[in-house]
C-alpha cells in the first residue's frame, strides 16, 4: 500500500493533469492497491466506459502496471514513482533545451505530453506546430536524444509490475536450492532475481534498437538520465556539497570530474562513477579558472594547474585521513591516475544534512546536538544524553519526547527480566535513519500537496478566475495593456507573483524529495 500522504499528492497531480474522473480511478488504485476493472467499477461508481478510457490514458502515460498477461485475471497497479516524477517535467524540458536547443526541448515536451510516441508521430506534430521545419532536423535531434540515452524504447516489460517479477524470480531462485536457506543464500537469491530483471529489460531494449525500421518503436523519456543531470548539473547537489565543505576551487574540480564522466546507462542511484583519468578531468577545467585562489602556498613558486588539480583531488578524497570518518567525508576515491566520484557517500551526507536541517527548524540547535550525539555513539539512556550533551535533565526529557514524536529519534526497551517490568527496564534512545527519512518524506509530500491546494484555491477565487479567463483570450493576450484595465493588470501581476513564490517553494521541497527518495542506494522507498 502507498503512504497516505503520497497517495493524496499523486491524486492531486493526476487531477491537475488529467481531470477529476481519471483522478478518481487513480485514487481507488492508490488507496486499495491492486484492482481489476470490475473492482474499480465497484469502488468508484463510474461507468465501465469511463474507467476504460481513464485506464487507457494512464497506460499511455506509463502510470499503470499490469500484474498478469491474462486479461480475465489482469490486475492493475499504480506507478507512484512515475507520477511523482511529473513534478520534475519542467526541469527535464529546460535541460533538453539547454543541451539540444529549442527543438530538443520541443521533442522532449511532446513525448512527455503523450507518454510515448513513434518517430513519424513526433515529426508530424512538430511540423504542425512549427513552420518551415525540416524532417531531417527532427530526425537529427531525435537521433541525438536516443543515442545519448535521454529517450529510450518503450517495451512490453515496462508495463508489467517489477515487484511481481521480482517475487516470481526470487521464488524460482529459492526453489533451485535446499529447503532451508541461510541469510546469505537468501540475499544471493534476491540479487540474482534483480539481475535477471535488469538483464531482461536490457535485452528487450537492445532488441527494440535492432529493429530495421525505427519508425515502429515507441519512445519514452528516460527519467533516470535526466535525474543524473539534476544531480550533476552546475549549482546542484554534489557541486554545492563540495562548495559548502571546501571552497569554489573544490566545486570546480568536482564539476570537471562530473563533466568528464558521462555514461548514458548510469542512473542517479549508482554507488560510484566509472574511473576517469586525471588528464581527462584537467581538460574539462576552464582556462580562466584559477584553482590557486583556494589554496595557500608559503613559497613564491606558484604550482601548475595540474598540480593544483591533484592537490584538490587529494583533499576531496580525504587522502590525509584514511580512517572511516575520513572516507565518510570524501567526495572521490583515487587509484593511481584514476578518479571515481563516490556518489553513495555524498548522497548519505546530503540525506543527513536534510535531516539535520529539518531537526534544526523544529527543535533548534539542541535537537541537532542530540541527534548528532546519538548518530556518533549509538544507543544511550536519558541520563547519559543529558550529561554528554551538557543539558539539564528537565530540558533533556521533553526534548527527547518531542524528537521522538517527530520521528527524529526512536526508543529501544531492554527489559532485565522476562516479566518486562517497566521499573526494571532500560530505555535507550537512538536514531533510526530509515524511519527518520521516511517521516521527512511524508512531511515533504504533505507540504507539496498543501502548496498545490493553495495554488488551486487562489486561482479559483472569483476575481482572479475571471481575470485569468479574460487574459487567456486570444485577442486579450495580444494586447494586454489596452484590453485589461489597470486594476486587472495589477491583480494579474499580484497573482503571478504569488504563483511564482509557490513554485519556488515547491521546487525546494521537491529537491529534498529527490535527495531522500531518488538518490543513492539508501534512498527511501515508501511504496511498500
Amino acid at each position: 500500500m502507498v503512504d497516505p500522504e503520497a497517495a493524496k499528492l499523486c491524486t492531486q497531480i493526476i487531477r491537475s493533469h488529467f481531470g477529476p474522473l481519471t483522478a478518481t480511478v487513480a485514487s481507488a488504485l492508490l488507496t486499495r492497491g491492486r484492482l481489476n476493472l470490475g473492482q474499480i467499477v465497484q469502488f468508484t461508481s463510474l461507468k465501465p466506459r469511463t474507467i476504460r478510457a481513464a485506464v487507457i490514458a494512464l497506460f499511455q502515460q506509463n502510470l499503470l502496471w499490469r500484474s498478469s498477461a491474462d486479461e480475465e485475471k489482469e490486475m492493475l497497479e499504480f506507478n507512484v514513482d512515475e507520477c511523482l516524477t511529473r513534478l520534475r517535467f519542467g526541469r527535464y524540458v529546460w535541460w533538453a533545451e539547454k543541451k539540444y536547443g529549442l527543438l530538443g526541448g520541443e521533442v522532449v515536451q511532446l513525448v512527455l505530453d503523450h507518454g510515448k510516441l513513434k518517430p513519424p508521430d513526433i515529426y508530424r506534430q512538430l511540423q504542425e506546430s512549427t513552420s518551415n521545419l525540416l524532417v531531417s532536423e527532427c530526425k537529427e535531434t531525435l537521433y541525438k536524444l536516443v543515442s545519448e540515452g535521454y529517450l529510450r524504447p518503450s517495451t512490453a516489460l515496462s508495463h508489467i509490475s517489477p515487484r511481481e517479477k521480482l517475487i516470481q524470480y526470487e521464488a524460482e531462485e529459492v526453489g533451485k536450492k535446499a529447503n532451508f536457506l541461510t541469510a546469505k543464500e537468501l540475499r544471493q537469491a534476491k540479487e540474482a532475481a534483480r539481475a535477471r530483471v535488469r538483464r531482461e529489460e536490457q535485452e528487450e531494449i537492445m532488441a527494440k534498437n535492432g529493429i530495421k525500421s525505427a519508425d515502429e518503436v515507441h519512445f519514452r523519456v528516460n527519467f533516470n538520465r535526466f535525474d543524473v543531470f539534476i544531480r550533476n548539473s552546475v549549482g546542484q547537489l554534489v557541486e554545492t556539497a563540495a562548495l559548502q565543505r571546501f571552497n569554489e576551487g573544490a566545486a570546480a574540480v568536482i564539476r570537471a570530474t562530473l563533466l568528464a564522466y558521462d555514461n548514458p546507462q548510469q542512473g542517479p542511484n549508482e554507488a560510484r562513477s566509472d574511473p576517469v583519468s586525471v588528464n581527462n578531468i584537467f581538460t574539462r577545467i576552464p582556462e580562466n579558472e584559477d584553482l590557486s585562489r583556494g589554496l595557500y602556498y608559503p613559497s613564491k613558486h606558484k604550482p601548475s594547474q595540474i598540480e593544483l588539480l591533484k592537490e584538490y583531488l587529494g583533499m576531496l578524497a580525504s587522502a590525509d585521513n584514511p580512517s572511516p570518518s575520513g572516507r565518510a567525508a570524501s567526495f572521490v576515491s583515487l587509484s593511481g591516475s584514476k578518479v571515481q566520484v563516490e556518489f553513495d557517500v555524498i548522497h548519505r551526507r546530503l540525506q543527513l544534512q536534510a535531516l539535520e536541517t529539518a531537526c534544526r527548524d523544529r527543535h533548534g540547535s539542541e535537537g541537532v546536538r542530540v541527534v548528532r550525539l546519538l548518530l556518533e555513539t549509538g544507543k544511550m539512556d536519558e541520563k547519559q544524553i543529558s550529561k554528554i550533551a551538557m543539558m539539564a535533565p528537565k530540558d533533556c526529557r521533553p526534548l527527547l519526547f518531542s524528537l521522538s514524536t517527530d520521528g527524529f529519534v526512536s526508543l529501544q526497551e531492554v527489559p532485565r527480566g522476562a516479566d518486562r517490568n517497566p521499573t526494571r527496564t532500560f530505555f535507550l534512545w537512538y536514531v533510526d535513519l530509515t524511519k527518520a527519512y521516511a517521516t521527512l518524506l511524508r512531511n515533504a509530500y504533505k507540504t507539496l500537496y498543501n502548496i498545490g491546494k493553495r495554488r488551486q484555491s487562489e486561482a479559483e477565487e472569483p476575481l482572479v478566475k475571471a481575470i485569468l479567463e479574460k487574459s487567456q483570450r486570444s485577442d486579450v493576450s495580444q494586447d494586454v495593456e489596452r484590453l485589461l484595465t489597470r486594476n486587472e493588470r495589477e491583480e494579474l501581476a499580484a497573482w503571478e507573483k504569488r504563483r511564482d513564490e509557490l513554485t519556488l517553494v515547491e521546487m525546494r521541497v521537491e529537491e529534498m524529495v529527490f535527495i531522500l527518495r531518488t538518490l543513492g542506494t539508501t534512498a527511501v522507498d515508501d511504496d511498500v
